[in-house]
């Protein structure tokens, strides 16, 4: 009888870890989330995980987080043309851009993207930045949080004081003033069809300085950009 009880005492322990473990990683991997997104919607995330990992690279760090109503709406619509035209369209996934995307990847193109800002944002707030499968499957669940409880404007924000602009460069008052010398509300037209065209490779291109390829790139999105006003493509974010 004794060794029954000490067996079934062992069993019942055993079970009891499991279950806790079994709460442990719903609660990391799906209340904790919920938690840290829900805390952003009010508060500026702090240090994102390329941050960390650039610092220790060398790279140094400079951010000013500034509220969305502090950044020239020309830097909104050129982002918008440049990264993501249906951003105020989708629920956080542009179907059409992932097809497009995988089949000229199947083709032996050049790589390309789907991402929209939405996701975008999600990883460069969240998640780090290695890809692999994981990290997918969580910026795929950010992105549906973010959406469902931030809503465009608080993306748009998160998304434009958080991404990189240059080695140590982050958001969009440092990238304004480190490239031109004016704050991110007095950005014309043309400085931020240059940051929105070196955001693909802002280590590699120079906004203040752009080569040949910037700049017929920013030369697209700064038409692009006109196309967005016109067909109120940001009116999701301004009003």
């Amino acid at each position: 009888m004794a060794r029954t009880r000490k067996k079934r005492s062992g069993a019942g322990g055993f079970g009891r870890i499991l279950r806790g473990l079994v709460i442990l990683v719903l609660v990391l991997g799906f209340i904790g989330p919920v938690l840290a997104v829900a805390m952003y919607r009010f508060v500026p995330p702090p240090l994102t995980f390329l941050m960390v990992q650039r610092t220790f690279e060398g790279r140094g760090f400079e951010r000013r987080w500034v509220p969305l109503d502090d950044i020239s709406p020309t830097l909104v619509r050129a982002v918008i043309a440049a990264e993501d035209a249906r951003f105020c369209e989708h629920k956080g996934f542009d179907i059409g851009a992932i097809e497009k995307a995988i089949e000229a990847n199947a083709r032996g193109r050049p790589l390309r993207g789907g991402s929209t800002i939405s996701q975008q944002t999600a990883k460069n707030v969240f998640l780090w930045p290695q890809r692999d499968w994981v990290r997918k499957g969580f910026e795929a669940y950010f992105t549906v949080l973010i959406e469902f409880m931030w809503g465009k404007p608080r993306i748009m924000e998160v998304y434009l004081n958080s991404v990189e602009w240059g080695p140590g460069v982050y958001g969009a008052e440092a990238a304004a003033r480190r490239n031109f010398g004016v704050s991110a509300e007095r950005l014309t037209p043309t400085q931020a069809a240059r940051l929105a065209a070196i955001l693909p490779s802002p280590l590699k291109w120079r906004a203040a300085k752009p080569g040949r390829y910037v700049a017929r790139r920013s030369g697209a999105v700064n038409r692009n950009a006109r196309a967005v006003l016109r067909q109120d493509l940001d009116r999701c974010v301004l009003k």
